[in-house]
């Protein structure tokens, strides 16, 4: 019988420590009904192209008029393209191009940034759509803004509210809304970048008097490109003897956005570049690297 309370205490001991058990995990249950966040889906693209090899030899030579008949080493160089300085090449790329023939010099460049999302609630994709979202609005376009009318959907007229911001508006954008930090590798782009805003081009503003074919379509956004496209046409003095047309078409695929810019620079001032061709071209490129993109 002196052995009994021993055993009494064994058994309080054993069941004390049952019961906490019990606690612990009645506590951890009560946990688990909390919120949790599910991360965003990350985007389609995990690397990105070489660009100085994105565009085919042939296009090139029908891009850049004159470079096909130069001597072999020049020919390679031209062909070769440069490319573009940046800093995390899983991020961002580039790659441009530039022919000088007897009545005019093209220019071609490429951008690709691959765009993600540091927030686990913010896909990439999403993010992405942001990035391209900023740039078709410095266009002066609102595909991605609370719809307005028709025309000024389809031409990039600004609407009321923009008019109404004056010059002040103007002031605000003063480059190419196309452009980005790889742009700066391109000496062509040079004299677009510091070039007034293309605000007045599809408005028939005196950029619009000479400026090529009367037919040329204006800035606009563009259906079947991508997840979002737009097209920038801007008008600009080159110099006090000539001018120089630039046209940019940006698109989103997933999460990358990509930009294409293409220019004419006629030798004689008396000669305007045709809108409708850099156009049309620039377009064609543009489906090229998207059909890419998607294989």
């Amino acid at each position: 019988m002196a052995y009994v309370p021993g055993v009494a205490l064994l058994a309080a001991l054993v069941v004390g420590c049952s019961a906490g058990s019990d606690s612990n995990a009645n506590g951890a249950d009560s946990k688990a009904g909390s919120p949790t966040v599910t991360p965003a889906p990350p985007g389609k693209y995990l690397t990105l192209p070489a660009p100085c090899r994105a565009v085919p030899r042939g296009t090139l030579k029908d891009l850049l008029p004159g470079a096909a008949e130069l001597p072999g080493d020049q020919q390679e160089k031209v062909f070769r393209g440069s490319a573009s300085v940046t800093y995390d090449t899983d991020r961002k790329v580039g790659c441009s191009w530039k022919s000088d023939a007897p009545n005019a010099t093209r220019s071609l460049s490429i951008d690709f940034e691959r765009v993600v999302s540091y927030d686990p609630a913010v896909s990439d994709d999403d993010r992405a759509d942001t990035v391209y979202a900023k740039k078709e609005k410095a266009a002066g376009l609102s595909s991605s803004a609370t719809p307005g009318p028709d025309a000024e959907k389809n031409t990039g007229t600004p609407g009321e509210k923009e008019k109404g911001k004056g010059k002040g508006a103007d002031a605000e954008k003063p480059e190419d809304p196309a452009g980005d930090a790889t742009a700066s590798a391109d000496p062509s782009s040079s004299s677009s970048s510091s070039s007034p805003s293309g605000a007045a081009v599809g408005e028939g503003g005196a950029g619009d008097s000479s400026a090529g074919p009367e037919d040329a379509l204006p800035s606009r956004v563009l259906d079947n490109l991508g997840d979002a496209a737009f097209l920038h046409d801007l008008p600009t003095r080159a110099g006090s003897t000539s001018q120089q047309r630039t046209v940019s078409v940006v698109f989103r695929t997933s999460n990358v956005v990509v930009t294409v810019r293409y220019a004419e620079q006629p030798a004689l001032v008396t000669q305007v570049p045709d809108s409708k061709e850099l156009q049309e071209k620039a377009q064609a490129l543009a489906r090229k690297l998207a059909e890419t993109l998607s294989e």
